[in-house]
């Protein structure tokens, strides 16, 4: 393990996949990025009202903020677009080896209409996947 990209959106699953990505780098002495995706719906208004580009750079500095607390420097990313899209595709643009995200815990109905980001980049990704539950 020698790269760790963390899908990071502020909420709780994302605090569990940051943890597990830490502990993994710490154990590893792996580099670590952040990746927070601002959202774009094609066919809807762009942007949701609480998903801005100001909402997703106070995650990724909070990120970094508890990051460091552990000792770990991390790059930022802050893309826009479709989030699983926008992971996979760092991932494997990157050469990450592992990318730790965290699991909203939707049942069937909320997987259909939502979609699981955490799903797809497990399905997709070239790079081993790590989903923090």
């Amino acid at each position: 393990m020698k790269k760790i990209l963390i899908a990071y959106d502020g909420g709780e699953p994302a605090h569990r996949a940051l943890n597990t990505a830490a502990e993994l780098a710490q154990l590893t002495g792996a580099t670590v990025s952040v990746v927070s995706v601002v959202p774009v719906h094609p066919g809807r208004f762009p942007i949701e009202p609480w998903d801005d580009t100001s909402t997703h750079a106070e995650e990724l500095i909070e990120a970094r903020r508890l990051l460091r607390e552990r000792g770990i420097e991390a790059e930022l990313i802050e893309p826009s677009g479709d989030p699983a899209v926008a992971i996979e595709r760092i991932a494997d643009d990157g050469n990450f080896d592992t990318v730790v995200l965290g699991s909203r815990g939707l049942n069937l109905m909320g997987r259909v209409l939502q979609g699981s980001v955490s799903e797809h980049v497990a399905t997709h990704a070239k790079a081993t996947v790590v989903i923090a539950r």
